[in-house]
């Protein structure tokens, strides 16, 4: 006991302590923390969803018609009709033969990476995955080889040294915390040439980005092995998915240990997410969310934050460096009615914090203008920008 209090005291003294904030409204534009009204900068409800009637309604019907739990788990009494319609609509939108509901995303890139990647198997992951990436790896019992972020030289040569016989190669395709995107067309092509799997996760992209917002094979146009998402950010529901060609996904029902030993997620989450998938295909939602990053990030530049004007995430890091600092910034925020939290270690590298700044589709030119006159007086106080 002594000893997790000597940890956890050691964690407040590097300003590493974190606590949650409270939110007593919906999770819409604006929010209330704290009792007062404040403009979220910080939701993956990137598509303004989570809130939406038709969302609710579908939500609503699914418990009137099937009950609030599920009952079971999906190889037992957990599968409903309405998880079959839910995996199919995934397929059809993500482009693939067949997909697989997860409870969470971070279930899915465990269950998958786990129950694919036996001792014979080489591991390549990109060094800023997710951490439900890296605890996929150390859960597999192949060896894993982290190379360089999004550097595909790095890549191909520590796959060229190696050779596997057997291997995969894993990455994020929009990164959590940068916001940048994968090269995933040449992460296809050196996958082709050894004869590798390719596992892209698709949590920040699904809604995002594409056309049409059917994520990273529609952005770039290219097809991969397995494709991991989430419902949990522009679907605005929960749980997670994989979709790959059929005998892929038989493989992972009848192997990936946290799909089979979890009971099944409700089917007014189930109903929820098929109407979230339905808007997303039939609105302007996507066109409008992108339009919202294209403007904030030529704002952004305007007072000084170097961010990238064709950036198509929605994803928008500002560094500020010192753990105390980023806190106190993001208080100062608050206080001026705006929340942007502060990343700090574990999440990015000691030292190297940052503002999460995160883009809705329901934000207007109005807010995004608040936003950024608050955080320029605000960074110029703090000596980060002049």
């Amino acid at each position: 006991m002594n000893d997790i209090k000597e940890k956890l005291q050691i964690i407040k003294e590097k300003n590493l302590y974190r606590e949650m904030r409270y939110l007593s409204k919906s999770q819409d534009k604006y929010t209330v923390i704290d009792g007062r009204e404040i403009l979220l900068m910080s939701s993956n409800n990137y598509l303004g969803l989570a809130n939406n009637e038709e969302v609710k309604k579908a939500a609503i019907d699914g418990i009137n018609e099937f009950g609030l739990g599920s009952g079971g788990s999906r190889l037992t009494t957990g599968s409903y009709d309405l998880h079959k319609k839910l995996e199919e609509k995934i397929a059809k939108f993500k482009n693939c033969e067949a997909a697989l509901i997860f409870n969470t995303g971070y279930m899915a890139n465990v269950g998958v990476i786990s129950a694919i990647c036996d001792e014979n198997y080489y591991i390549f992951s990109d060094e800023l995955n997710h951490a439900s990436i890296i605890d996929g790896c150390k859960l597999a019992k192949g060896k894993t080889i982290v190379y360089k972020h999004n550097n595909m030289e790095d890549l191909y040569d520590k796959i060229s040294t190696i050779n596997p016989t057997k291997g995969i190669i894993l990455t994020d395709s929009v990164f959590s915390m940068d916001g940048d995107i994968a090269n995933i067309p040449e992460i296809v092509k050196i996958a082709k040439a050894f004869n590798l799997l390719t596992v892209v996760d698709d949590a920040h992209a699904t809604g995002v980005i594409g056309k049409n917002g059917r994520g990273s094979s529609e952005y770039f146009n290219c097809k991969v092995d397995i494709t991991i998402g989430t419902l949990s950010k522009a679907v605005a529901s929960e749980g997670g998915f994989v979709c790959a060609d059929e005998y892929i996904i038989d493989y992972l029902k009848n192997k990936a240990r946290s799909f089979i030993f979890s009971t099944a997620l409700s089917p007014g989450i189930i109903n929820g997410s098929i109407k979230s998938f339905e808007l997303i295909a039939s609105t302007d939602r996507v066109q409008r969310l992108n339009n919202n990053i294209k403007y904030i990030n030529k704002k952004l530049n305007e007072i000084g934050i170097e961010t990238d004007e064709n950036r198509d995430s929605p994803i928008i890091p500002i560094f500020i460096g010192d753990e105390d600092l980023a806190m106190n910034i993001s208080k100062s925020l608050l206080e001026n009615g705006i929340y942007i939290p502060a990343i700090r270690y574990p999440t990015v590298p000691l030292n190297k914090s940052i503002l999460r700044m995160t883009i809705m589709s329901t934000h207007d030119k109005k807010d995004l203008d608040i936003v950024v006159d608050k955080l320029k007086h605000i960074l110029i106080e703090n000596n980060i920008i002049n």
